[in-house]
């Protein structure tokens, strides 16, 4: 993830909404703490340049806070179902 996400900081957004949705929806981690909290710094560091479809779902004040309280159906479903095949 970490070579992806340095490599190409776009890839930052749906890292944090995959990693976001299996925390909190699914009870069911796929980052440790400190990496999630990584990329939600990076992100916050590199926002204004990130170019994404979903950017918009994700607010500076979700990365300050270091949470994504998205309720189930705000999620792209591409999340849920990039998720299903891990």
């Amino acid at each position: 993830m970490y070579k992806l996400t340095s490599a190409n900081s776009n890839l930052l957004v749906p890292w944090y909404l995959l990693a976001s949705y299996a925390y909190y929806h699914l009870d069911d981690p796929i980052l440790s703490d400190a990496a999630f909290d990584d990329i939600a710094k990076k992100l916050l560091d590199k926002y204004e340049t990130i170019e994404h479809r979903h950017k918009h779902l994700i607010t500076k004040g979700d990365l300050r806070a270091g949470s994504l309280l998205l309720t189930k159906s705000e999620y792209p479903s591409i999340v849920m179902g990039s998720l299903s095949i891990l």
